[in-house]
């Protein structure tokens, strides 16, 4: 009997082998998107997934503006904010998030299913979310990835 093959092996920062991946967010529903793009940053799709370890991919969503949201979220849903003072709290809907700065929409989305921690903090770093069909990662070789092949 081989005592190896009943070891667990944990990845660590120096086995881990990170990608540089792109995500096409054009007609995606948000939640969907933001949740298959939460699991390639955590690295769940990967066999050797650890969950205190940063094991993901580094991920470029193209087209944030085209992203899409099913019934009245548009007009009906609120995103809160606060500048830290009394009274400052602001709030916005998709509607006129999208107009202003289309790649918070799906960072917000994005963010709220990551960890909320060290960890969490670290993995929001490899997200690149990009305005338009052009972005400015082609030096990383970065790897065209269908989201509907994602489970």
């Amino acid at each position: 009997m081989d005592s190896l093959s009943y070891k667990t092996v944990s990845a660590n920062k120096a086995t881990v082998t990170k990608q540089w991946v792109v995500v096409d967010a054009e007609g995606q529903i948000l939640g969907r998107l933001a949740s298959k793009v939460a699991k390639l940053l955590r690295g769940k799709h990967k066999p050797d997934f650890t969950p205190h370890v940063d094991c993901g991919d580094n991920v470029i969503v193209i087209n944030a503006e085209k992203v899409e949201l099913t019934g009245k979220k548009w007009t009906d849903r609120k995103h809160f904010r606060h500048s830290g003072y009394p009274g400052g709290q602001s709030f916005q809907t998709p509607e006129e998030m999208l107009k202003k700065y289309p790649e918070r929409l799906i960072e917000k989305a994005v963010k709220g299913m990551l960890p909320k921690n060290r960890l969490g903090r670290e993995l929001f770093r490899n997200l690149k979310v990009v305005v338009g069909p052009d972005h400015k990662y082609e030096a990383q070789k970065p790897e065209v990835i269908d989201l509907n092949n994602i489970k």
